[in-house]
């Protein structure tokens, strides 16, 4: 009587603890739209920058919006409501230490949602890396351009901003979502495509009494 072929290595197995390859985003695309994405915030923040110098310059705050928003040309040497103006040569490294940390990120990048919210992050830290490396007073310590006023001019309710800032501001809200849901940047989801300790541990030793 003979035996039945033993399965190769590469052979599937089923079993408890097999688990089934996810179909989703390839990594490249993945790669490919946090890039277009990126690319698309920054040229957004220069161009809305230099239209604000240009036409905001020495000039009263525009009303918009019955003045729910106001355009209120500022230059801005820290971070919001100016913390740290006196030590703007700190924010450069720091950025730049975000932009490393995504390019780090994208090593397993395989989720849609996560490429948009780094794409938006990379975006916003490019943006106002510009403005602090070739805007006045200088190299490195250059001021951030700021325009956009939310209920009242100068920042008077809440700190003045620009597109880089929205654009941050929104990739980390939805990388805080994602995290909050379990979504992983392979593309898996916790506690729902990938196997429990348990169920890895019961599948292990099915294979190795078989």
């Amino acid at each position: 009587m003979s035996e039945a072929p033993s399965a190769g290595p590469g052979s599937a197995e089923p079993g408890a603890g097999s688990v089934e390859p996810r179909a989703g985003t390839s990594h490249r695309r993945a790669v490919a739209i946090l890039f277009g994405i990126a690319l698309t915030a920054l040229a957004a923040d220069l161009i809305t920058k230099h239209f604000a110098l240009a036409a905001l310059e020495d000039r009263e705050p525009v009303r918009l919006l019955g003045g729910a928003v106001y355009l209120s040309l500022i230059r801005n040497s820290g971070a919001a409501w100016g913390i740290g103006g006196d030590y703007t040569w700190v924010f450069p490294p720091i950025i730049l230490g975000v932009v490393g940390w995504i390019l780090w990120m994208t090593l397993r990048l395989r989720s849609l949602p996560w490429a948009i919210s780094l794409g938006l992050v990379l975006g916003g830290a490019l943006g106002n890396f510009v403005d602090r490396v070739f805007r006045a007073p200088g190299w490195f310590v250059g001021h951030v351009v700021d325009m956009i006023s939310v209920f009242a001019p100068y920042g008077r309710v809440f700190p003045v901003f620009n597109l880089a800032d929205s654009a941050l501001v929104c990739g980390v809200l939805l990388a805080l979502l994602l995290e909050l849901t379990g979504r992983q940047r392979d593309g898996s989801r916790i506690g729902k495509d990938k196997p429990t300790d348990e169920a890895a541990q019961a599948g292990a030793g099915q294979r190795g009494r078989a």
